[in-house]
């Protein structure tokens, strides 16, 4: 399926939830996008698709962001072969753990990442649903490496333009709908 068209059918399943989490924070809801089989598995499919050819190497591990990034990350280590390693809130995870504070679009938060979940080297594409800020891409990223392994690149079905998280992130990013 072109981009185009995905986008399209993506931007008609998308949510806009004026004031949440907070006042003037306009929040896009993807669950509408995850009950829809078919848009989410094309979506799957379209980013497994744009990350193989854009790369010309393929990745040892999705990496995804908790919550919603468990969501994107698992079907897309799946539709590429790959194996799927978490990055979960702080105080999530047992064992020896690297972690990472940042700063969110309206708040601050702390992420880990278990330093035995892969082989150390290990090449990556972090997934999420949605790239707003750049702020926990950047984290995620910084985990990775502490981690001693590579970050490829980020893969998103949404990017929120107007936020300029794209900007922020020196590495390529994969996204089918911008706002």
């Amino acid at each position: 399926m072109e981009k185009e068209s995905l986008a399209e059918r993506i931007k008609a399943l998308v949510v806009n939830v004026p004031d949440y989490p907070k006042k003037g924070i306009s929040f896009k809801d993807l669950t509408p996008l995850f009950a829809s089989y078919e848009v989410f598995d094309s979506s799957i499919k379209y980013l497994s698709q744009t990350i193989t050819s854009s790369l010309g190497e393929k990745p040892d591990f999705i990496v995804g962001v908790e919550a919603r990034g468990f969501i994107v990350g698992t079907a897309l280590a799946k539709e590429m072969g790959l194996g799927f390693v978490p990055i979960r809130k702080a105080g999530k995870l047992p064992r020896n753990v690297v972690s990472e504070e940042y700063a969110l679009e309206y708040s601050t938060a702390k992420i880990e990442l278990q330093k035995s979940a892969m082989p150390k080297r290990s090449r990556v594409i972090i997934a999420d649903d949605l790239l707003a800020t750049g702020g926990t891409s950047i984290a995620a990223s910084n985990l990775i490496a502490k981690q001693g392994s590579i970050t490829l690149g980020f893969a998103f079905i949404v990017s929120l333009s107007y936020l300029e998280g794209k900007k922020k992130l020196s590495l390529p990013v994969f996204d089918i709908v911008e706002y």
